[in-house]
């Protein structure tokens, strides 16, 4: 019993500690407040700045991808619980954002600077309309599964923790992965572009494309037949309209919006 009491200790302070990092990435990629942001520190020698900025961005990328693999996962799971197998890759993954929120360059030159009041309120609000949208998104899917409170809950009671089934609520009925969408919204929404955020902004934008494939490869490798028709029938990111002959098909569509930890 301690040491289920112990797992679940720790996947309540790993959340905690994420939680912390979430609300400070709000003000960090919006350039809030007097804390280090995006675009706030001194300035230095423009190729130094620019190496570290993209060793802090590599080194999250590798982190948040390749943990998040299955082969990884088996291995990784020899050496931690396995009830707090995603509690440790959350905790790892603020850890990896905390270093780059630390030790980020910003980097001088404004690429575009919106001073119109309508459209900076524009801006903002598709900022936050982000934010809450990777929330909402989270929530659909079982955020608690999604951030390893649901495992180490299910290990304090002595039950056996079973995968989510197949589903595609709300929004995952019209896009497959509206937590990209929302964070490609998060880095790109801002009414003054330096070139600091442009490097995060673009550095991101790559690594969801190519987070994308490796994800649905391991959903097509969990959820067979039923993942590919539903990634047939419903867009990657936009909510583009599908063709009529299409539309018919994701309609009918009453399941899976699963996740690899991508």
């Amino acid at each position: 019993m301690i040491g289920r009491i112990t797992t679940f200790l720790y996947g309540i302070v790993c959340y905690l500690i994420f939680l912390g990092t979430f609300l400070y990435a709000i003000a960090f990629l919006g350039d809030f407040g007097v804390l280090p942001t995006i675009d706030s520190g001194a300035q230095g020698e423009l190729g130094q700045d620019l190496a570290i900025d993209a060793a802090l961005l590599t080194l999250f990328a590798l982190q948040h991808s390749i943990m998040a693999r299955p082969w990884f996962k088996r291995a990784w799971t020899r050496v931690v619980p396995p009830a707090a197998e995603r509690s440790t890759y959350v905790l790892l993954a603020s850890v990896a954002l905390v270093l780059l929120f630390w030790q980020w360059r910003p980097i001088g030159g404004v690429i575009w600077q919106v001073e119109n009041q309508l459209g900076r309120f524009a801006i903002y609000a598709a900022y936050g309309l982000g934010w809450a949208l990777l929330l909402v998104a989270t929530f659909l899917i079982n955020h608690f599964d999604l951030f390893g409170l649901r495992q180490v809950y299910l290990r304090l009671r002595g039950r056996e923790y079973t995968g989510l089934r197949f589903r595609t609520p709300g929004i995952y009925r019209y896009v497959r992965h509206p937590i990209y969408f929302s964070w490609l919204c998060i880095f790109w929404a801002t009414p003054r572009m330096t070139t600091a955020h442009l490097v995060f902004a673009l550095a991101t934008t790559v690594y969801i494309l190519v987070a994308i494939p490796l994800e649905e490869r391991d959903l097509v490798s969990i959820h067979g037949d039923e993942y590919r028709r539903y990634r047939e029938q419903v867009p990657k990111i936009l909510p583009v309209r599908m063709p009529a002959k299409r539309q018919h098909g994701a309609a009918g569509i009453a399941r899976a919006a699963g996740y690899s930890g991508d």
